[in-house]
C-alpha cells in the first residue's frame, strides 16, 4: 500500500512537474523573442487568417515558437484582425501583437503624413502628392481630371455632382480636399486611395451640415465655392470670415459684382494680393470683375470653420472691405468695412495717408 502511495505521489510529482515546465515553456514561447528595442515592418494584406498572420510574424523574426504561438491562437478569439502595414517590435510579446493587429492604432501603423493645408489649392496639393507617391505632379493632375475617375468619385459621394466636369473649371476637385494633415497606410499608397482618404474627410466633415446647405437654395459646389471666396479674402478671425461673408452675400444679393481681386489671381493661376485693371479684364469664369454671381467653382480648399461662418454669416448693410495696418499694432491687419462706394474710397485714402495701406 505504501509503494502504491509512494508510486501515485511520483506520478503526480512528474505530472506536476511536466505541467509547469509545460507552462514556461508556452510562456516563453509567445514571449518577446528580444529585450531590445529593435522594429520589424509586417504587411498584412487584405483576407488572412490568423495563422496565416502567424506564418508571417514568424517569418519576420517575431515568434519565438511556431508551436507555441499556434496554441495560443487556439486558446484566444482574434476575429477581427485588420490588413495593413505594421511597425511592430522585438521587444512585443505575442499578445501584443495581435492585440495591435486587432485594433490598430496610428502608433503601429506604418503610415506616411499627408498635410494639406487651408487656403490651398490643387497645384499646391498635387505638388505634396507626388512628392509622397514618387510621381510627377502632372501625372497627379491628370489622374484628378481624369473622367471615369471623377464620375466613379460622384457616384460614390454625395456632395460630387457633375459641376465639376464643366470644361471651365481649371481643376474638378478644387475646393474638396479637405484641408488636415493625414497618416495615410502605406499599404494602400496610391494616388486614388489617398483620393479618397481626403474625400472621405470632406464626407465626415461636411455632413452634419448637409441640411444647412440645402437650406441655403445653392448647391453644395456653389457654396464650397462662396467658401472658398470667403477663405481666401479673410485672416484667421471667425468674425472677419463671417462678416466678409456677410460682405459678399450682400452684393450678390443685390446682383453686385463680387469684384474680389484673388478671383483674378486666380483665373490667372498666380498668387499675391493686388491686381492691375488689365489683369481684371481676363476672360475667365472665375474673374468676379467680370462675371456676376460666384465663380464656376471653388478657388482652394476650406476648413470647417470657414464653412460654419459662411453658413451663419453677419448680417449687416456693409458692402465693401479691405484689409489695412492695425493702427495700433503694427505687425497685424484690421478689416475695414463700408456701406457706400464713397465711404470705401475715404477710407482707403484715409489707410493711404496714414501708412496704413497694405501693398
Amino acid at each position: 500500500m505504501k509503494n502504491k502511495k509512494k508510486i501515485i505521489g511520483i506520478i503526480i510529482g512528474v505530472i506536476i512537474v511536466i505541467a509547469v515546465g509545460a507552462y514556461f515553456y508556452y510562456q516563453n514561447g509567445i514571449s518577446a523573442v528580444s529585450s531590445n528595442d529593435e522594429e520589424v515592418i509586417v504587411d498584412i494584406e487584405e483576407g488572412t487568417s490568423a495563422s496565416g498572420i502567424l506564418d508571417v510574424l514568424d517569418n519576420a523574426g517575431l515568434v519565438n515558437d511556431k508551436l507555441c504561438g499556434k496554441i495560443f491562437l487556439k486558446l484566444n478569439t482574434y476575429d477581427n484582425l485588420q490588413a495593413n502595414s505594421y511597425v511592430l517590435n522585438k521587444n512585443m510579446s505575442l499578445k501584443e501583437i495581435f492585440d495591435v493587429i486587432q485594433n490598430p492604432t496610428q502608433e503601429y501603423i506604418n503610415s506616411t503624413k499627408l498635410t494639406i493645408i487651408e487656403g490651398s489649392t490643387i497645384s499646391d496639393n498635387a505638388t505634396v502628392f507626388a512628392e509622397i507617391l514618387g510621381i510627377s505632379e502632372d501625372e497627379v493632375i491628370e489622374q484628378w481630371a481624369d473622367t471615369d475617375f471623377l464620375n466613379s468619385l460622384i457616384e460614390e459621394y454625395w456632395f460630387l455632382d457633375e459641376s465639376i466636369l464643366d470644361s471651365d473649371i481649371y481643376y474638378p476637385l478644387e475646393g474638396y480636399l479637405y484641408p488636415k494633415t493625414y497618416y495615410i497606410d502605406n499599404i494602400s499608397l496610391n494616388l486614388e486611395d489617398m483620393t479618397r482618404v481626403v474625400l472621405d474627410m470632406m464626407d465626415e466633415m461636411l455632413s452634419p451640415y448637409q441640411d444647412q446647405i440645402e437650406e441655403t437654395g445653392w448647391s453644395v459646389h456653389e457654396s464650397l465655392t462662396f467658401c472658398s471666396v470667403v477663405e481666401k479674402e479673410s485672416g484667421t478671425d471667425e468674425s472677419d470670415r463671417s462678416m466678409i461673408a456677410g460682405v459678399f452675400k450682400n452684393r450678390l444679393d443685390s446682383d453686385m459684382l463680387l469684384q474680389s481681386d484673388i478671383t483674378v489671381n486666380y483665373a490667372w493661376q498666380r498668387t499675391g494680393v493686388d491686381v492691375s485693371i488689365s489683369q481684371t479684364q481676363i476672360d475667365s469664369k472665375y474673374n468676379t470683375y467680370k462675371y456676376t454671381g460666384l465663380p464656376i467653382g471653388p478657388i482652394c480648399c476650406v476648413p470647417i470653420s470657414t464653412i460654419e461662418s459662411c453658413l451663419n454669416y453677419s448680417e449687416h448693410d456693409y458692402y465693401y472691405f479691405f484689409a489695412q495696418i492695425d493702427p495700433d499694432d503694427s505687425s497685424s491687419t484690421i478689416v475695414v468695412y463700408s456701406k457706400t462706394y464713397e465711404e470705401h474710397q475715404e477710407k482707403v485714402q484715409e489707410a493711404k495717408d496714414n501708412d496704413l495701406w497694405l501693398s
